[in-house]
């Protein structure tokens, strides 16, 4: 009998967490976030990174102040030219290699390859570049509003 209740028990507990891990979840005001990567929603990049990368936000709004998180996709060959942020970048590898350099320059032996499950922190106003050789996935969370500066404005896509 004893057993029976705690399988029944642990069978109920279990069934709550796998339900709960589909339901958005508040807490004094603040919505807790769960979603799997087949819900995400993607599109283009926005006009501040060359055209090619997808984007998903998975919290909070790049937009607007405040702690955000982003994943994207870029393609084969992708680069983003030198450029910096008014706040630290803090970017993950999901999938593939991304490969990163620092300085005004954009110098491929110079850049370093992240690999899946690499880490990279960009403290503010650190002059960085980023490409790919092949399709990559990343994870970024920073505070925003996230804003992008190019050191080169003929190298930022909204000039052009």
């Amino acid at each position: 009998m004893k057993n029976s209740l705690l399988l029944l028990l642990t069978i109920l507990f279990s069934y709550g967490v796998i339900k709960a891990q589909n339901t958005p979840m508040t807490h004094d005001g603040a919505t807790h976030v769960m979603v799997n990567a087949s819900d995400l929603k993607w599109g283009e990049a926005p006009p501040g990174l060359p055209k090619g990368a997808q984007v998903t936000v998975l919290a909070g709004d790049p937009s607007k102040e405040g702690m955000f998180t982003l994943r994207a996709i870029f393609p084969a060959n992708y680069k983003i030219p030198p450029h910096w942020h008014p706040t630290t970048e803090n970017v993950s590898v999901l999938e593939g290699t991304l490969y990163m350099g620092g300085g005004e320059t954009f110098d491929e032996s110079k850049a370093t390859a992240l690999k899946e499950g690499g880490f990279s922190s960009i403290p503010e106003k650190t002059a960085h570049y980023a490409f790919t050789k092949k399709k990559c996935t990343i994870q970024v969370h920073a505070m925003g509003p996230f804003q992008i500066t190019y050191y080169n404005p003929a190298d930022d896509p909204r000039n052009k």
